[in-house]
């Protein structure tokens, strides 16, 4: 198993940046996927951005391309999301997520393809 604790989410201003994180323990060996997933209330969670083991497979929903990346610090077993140009639709619960995933035909942003979630971290950008 993998546990997943997230932290770094803040109010802000738009224009402003974040760079919340996510630091895994138990397995993360176990996984070949890390992400970022966020959710607004009444809507479906959506895909933000993953990234592979080895850090060499990147991907990004296409709004926050060019102002979001996702990064991973392998000794220290964590996973970053720096969040520049902040938006006000960026608003949301974003969620860390670990799994055991099939990359193909867009495997990554589909919220059942993870095992592991976070207790997820608000972002509010004013």
């Amino acid at each position: 198993h993998v546990q997943l604790v997230e932290s770094g989410g803040e109010s802000v201003q738009a224009g402003e940046s974040l760079n919340p994180s996510c630091i895994a323990s138990g397995k993360p060996n176990s996984v070949n996927a890390w992400g970022w997933f966020r959710q607004v209330p009444g809507k479906e969670r959506e895909a933000v951005a993953a990234i592979s083991n080895g850090g060499i497979s990147l991907f990004y929903v296409d709004s926050v391309k060019g102002r979001f990346t996702i990064s991973r610090d392998n000794a220290r077993n964590t996973v970053y999301l720096q969040m520049n140009s902040l938006k006000p639709e960026d608003t949301a619960m974003y969620y860390c997520v670990a799994g055991l995933i099939g990359w193909s035909g867009g495997g990554w942003s589909r919220a059942n393809a993870y095992q592991y979630w976070g207790q997820g971290t608000q972002v509010t950008v004013s």
